[in-house]
């Protein structure tokens, strides 16, 4: 059997290692029209902020190493230019030797991956403007900061990359502004998680320009001026496109391939495209969302991997499905840790899926023990039986953990009652007895039972003033550093002495720092016959973070609450 792979890094290399491994005797080629055929694709950001120092480390693998290990014939700056289908060959322009040939195949694995956003306005193609997908690119932003000694840049796109790449320019010294056309960064994780991160990047000195986008770019001797549609001007010495990415579809189109409605190549379960013969992986293709059941684009390089190994075992025979993705993630911020898995509001929004939400601010280890911090959590959940449906993360210790355990959580088809059930390892360096995914699930359970009516952050500025109370339940000392606008205090130990002053005619709302003291008034009250009680969820911890986002000065960037 003859093999050809078009296409390395994620996908192309794991399937060929894969190919070798199940079948010694198969002729496998991998066509690379770059020079590199594996690489540290989410590690290039570093790379550029010195945090790697050797370039050779950014490289997975060469050529001469999967020849020697797998005996693969892997041919670099080598684009495949055309698949004919009816004789099953493929045409490659070898760009090294300048020449065009074909080879012939029994089997063939695209993974073209997915090529960055360069929009066509004025300015875009100077030398002083990037894009980051690559080595290649990698080396030239990193050269042009060695070397031209930029004070200065803009980052253009608030996702994984730009937020990378705008801390790596930053720790190099460079005054970082980021533009994002969307009213908060980070795609994956909802407005009020987003808050926090972009409060701490704030504090790191990154100045923001949200809900505005990128007009043109205009060239001066010196310096470069960003114009965004807002009218805003920013002068800087470098400008980095972090806008996203797009499929590389235009070889399986050409072929007459099937695509599907988002515009990615369109496989079956077996990774199969619409051709028998031809399998598709990674960052082109469109892969059912794992919660929501629906076609999407995610380019990550698990998913990739894994798709890489699966298409391989199926070429080689055996019967092996890709059952969706979840967009598990995780992101490096200065020294903040921001990660998530599942479906976010947004997207069960869109596809009409009901869902409850909670909020809980936990210690990422027994905080007698040293060095504790804070990581905030959202799990999100189906208001019906629990399923867990996504959880966001942020903080400084511990986030990776719990998110790769609710990650498992939602794989294995958990709901928040087995949160709570969960048996996870402590010792007071680590976590508490009460883990932070436990108290989740404690937090999320006790919504679902009707013990904690909880009211969140967006529907605190909707409340009617004639016919709720808002009542802060920390200590006087907590409320006269601030509190939310007209709340009254009543501290949670002097309740039980003070429940005359609680009106009966009212919806209540009480609150405290992260919601666990509100939890315990509202039982309180509760079992005192108040019936319209209501605990925010998350508490201040949760709400002030949206509040100290929203007095941001850029245009249209406010979120409605």
């Amino acid at each position: 059997m003859k093999v050809i792979i078009i296409g390395g890094v994620a996908g192309g290399a794991s399937a060929a290692a894969r190919l070798r491994r199940n079948d010694e005797k198969s002729e496998i080629i991998l066509f690379e029209r770059g020079e590199h055929i594996s690489f540290a694709n989410c590690g290039l950001p570093y790379y550029i902020g010195e945090v790697i120092r050797n370039e050779e480390n950014l490289l997975v693998q060469t050529p001469e190493g999967m020849k020697k290990r797998f005996n693969i014939d892997v041919r670099v700056l080598s684009e495949v230019v055309r698949i004919h289908r009816e004789t099953k060959e493929v045409e490659i322009y070898d760009r090294k030797n300048d020449k065009r040939y074909t080879e012939s195949y029994d089997k063939l694995i695209l993974s073209p991956g997915a090529s960055p956003i360069k929009p066509d306005l004025e300015g875009v193609n100077a030398k002083n403007v990037f894009t980051l997908r690559n080595v290649p690119d990698t080396l030239s932003i990193k050269d042009y900061v060695d070397n031209e000694k930029p004070e200065s840049a803009v980052v253009v796109g608030g996702g994984f990359i730009g937020l990378e790449i705008a801390e790596n320019l930053k720790e190099r010294g460079l005054d970082v502004k980021l533009v994002e056309l969307s009213n908060q960064v980070l795609a994956p994780i909802d407005f009020e998680m987003a808050a926090i991160v972009q409060n701490y990047m704030k504090e790191k000195g990154i100045e923001f320009y949200l809900g505005d986008g990128l007009k043109g770019i205009k060239h001066n001797t010196g310096y470069s001026e960003v114009e965004l549609n807002s009218g805003a001007k920013i002068e800087a010495d470098m400008v980095v496109l972090g806008i996203g990415v797009r499929p590389e579809v235009s070889l399986a189109k050409d072929a007459g391939l099937e695509l599907g409605e988002r515009g990615g190549i369109k496989v079956d379960q077996t990774l199969k495209t619409s051709d028998s013969n031809i399998y598709a992986v990674g960052d082109a293709i469109e892969v059912i969302d794992y919660i929501n059941g629906k076609q999407s684009l995610v380019p990550l390089a698990g998913p990739a991997n894994k798709q890489g190994r699966i298409a391989a075992d199926n070429v080689c025979g055996r019967n092996e499905t890709y059952d969706g993705t979840q967009g598990t993630s995780v992101l490096k911020i200065f020294d903040m840790t921001v990660a998530s898995t599942g479906n976010n509001e947004k997207l069960l929004r869109r596809f009409d899926i009901p869902y409850e939400k909670s909020y809980t601010h936990s210690a990422s280890h027994a905080s007698y023990y040293p060095g504790s911090s804070t990581i905030s959590m959202k799990i999100i959940f189906s208001p019906e039986d629990g399923k867990v449906l996504g959880a966001q993360a942020v903080g400084f210790e511990g986030v990776e953990k719990r998110i790769d355990v609710l990650a498992t959580a939602i794989r294995a088809g958990m709901t928040v009652y087995d949160l709570e059930k969960l048996e996870l390892s402590y010792a007071p360096p680590y976590s508490s007895a009460k883990d932070p995914v436990n108290m989740a699930g404690y937090v999320a359970s006790n919504i679902l039972k009707g013990d904690n009516k909880v009211i969140h952050w967006d529907e605190i500025e909707r409340l009617d003033k004639e016919e709720s109370i808002l009542v802060d339940v920390r200590t006087p000392m907590e409320y006269s550093l601030g509190t939310i606008e007209d709340a009254v205090n009543i501290p949670l130990d002097e309740m039980r002495n003070r429940l005359d002053e609680f009106p009966r005619d009212k919806k209540i709302i009480v609150f405290c720092k992260v919601g666990l003291r509100g939890y315990l008034a509202l039982r309180i009250l509760a079992q005192n016959g108040f019936k319209d009680v209501y605990n925010l969820s998350g508490g201040c911890s949760t709400y002030y973070p949206v509040i100290e986002a929203n007095k941001e000065d850029s245009p249209k960037k406010k979120e409605v609450i």
